[in-house]
């Protein structure tokens, strides 16, 4: 987006709003409150049509920090219990199967969305492909990424309170990981901004997905693994990237009509109940199996956004190299799947 038409005055709209959201998550002492305050905040903003903004190239700066927070939970004893994951894994794998079946089956009989644009809403991950693949089949792409912005919405807003839920604690707003900006040497500043710059140049070149993400998570992972440093970066920092990208998600619904808005969300719930009962029943089996908690799986499970399941996994102070490798892997299964599975299931008989 050119400077010149870059919507400062909403943009800071939509900044100031988050802002008054996360505080207010904050004070109420709710778990992950500098994300889910702006995301509130802002989804209601677009319901009301509200004069903000959120444009797309503001999110991969605050990705790519996020990328660089959650890259530092790798050290060599996480490396060495990599094998011990194995059953958790195929258990995802099973998951995403199944998950992807039923709700693609609930958007086709319930939403009775055609079948290409059921098929890519239904499917738990990537957002950005499965819209591009729904549309090149024929799918509504509109409709793809409201249903998928939906789904993290609900996920990342529930998601802290099915754990609470379900392990009968009070989380309440944690205390955010790392040091304060006062308190950390400058070198952890200048740690992110070489962890982010070479990340995402290392993203793109690998062609990863989610690359300004994962490519500053798997340098920072790097860095701390090897020992070179132990930096992690201050609160303020990592505060400051959860608004924007709170922001950002409330603010996909922009431009969209109150009604549609209210119809895709109303959906969405059905599908979000039916993915989080899912994630909650395997994750129960797996962990039985494994012999662990079932936090750590539920997370690891979930169908929200790879960045945002990892903050919660701070928030609930669980594994979070665990809970982001497991995210990896769902992204790269739908990824490399959704498309050639829906071809064999269109593929026509000769005659």
């Amino acid at each position: 987006m050119a400077p010149s038409r870059f919507p400062y005055a909403r943009f800071l709209a939509a900044l100031v709003l988050g802002t008054l959201g996360g505080w207010l998550f904050y004070s109420a002492g709710t778990p992950l409150p500098w994300m889910l305050g702006p995301m509130t905040v802002c989804t209601v903003a677009a319901l009301l049509s509200a004069p903000i903004a959120a444009p797309s190239v503001v999110r991969p700066p605050m990705s790519a920090v996020i990328g660089v927070l959650l890259g530092a939970a790798f050290t060599p004893d996480v490396l060495g219990r990599l094998g011990e994951w194995l059953v958790a894994v195929v258990g995802l794998a099973a998951f995403v199967a199944v998950s992807g079946l039923v709700v693609v089956v609930y958007f086709r009989k319930v939403a009775k969305f055609d079948p290409v644009t059921a098929y890519f809403s239904g499917m738990p991950g990537g957002l950005v492909e499965m819209v591009i693949v729904g549309e090149a089949k024929g799918g509504d792409g509109r409709t793809i990424a409201l249903i998928h912005s939906a789904r993290i919405l609900l996920v990342v807003m529930t998601l802290p309170f099915v754990i609470q839920w379900v392990e009968g604690v009070s989380l309440g707003a944690r205390p955010a990981a790392g040091p304060s900006m006062f308190d950390a040497p400058l070198s952890a500043e200048a740690w992110i901004l070489v962890c982010g710059l070479a990340g995402a140049f290392l993203g793109h070149v690998l062609r990863l997905p989610a690359k300004v993400l994962l490519g500053p998570m798997l340098v920072s992972a790097g860095v701390h693994v090897t020992g070179v440093s132990d930096f992690h970066p201050p609160v303020e920092i990592v505060s400051a990237a959860q608004v924007v990208l709170g922001v950002t998600i409330g603010a996909r619904f922009l431009g969209t009509p109150p009604r549609e808005i209210l119809r895709i969300l109303a959906l969405s719930v059905g599908s979000t109940v039916i993915l989080l009962a899912l994630t909650v029943a395997f994750a129960s089996v797996v962990g039985r199996i494994m012999g662990i908690g079932t936090v750590p799986l539920i997370l690891a499970y979930s169908p929200g956004g790879l960045a945002e399941m990892s903050l919660v996994a701070i928030a609930v102070q669980t594994e979070v190299a665990f809970v982001a490798a497991h995210h990896i892997i769902r992204i790269v299964l739908v990824m490399a799947g959704a498309a050639p599975v829906f071809a064999l299931l269109n593929r026509k008989p000769r005659p």
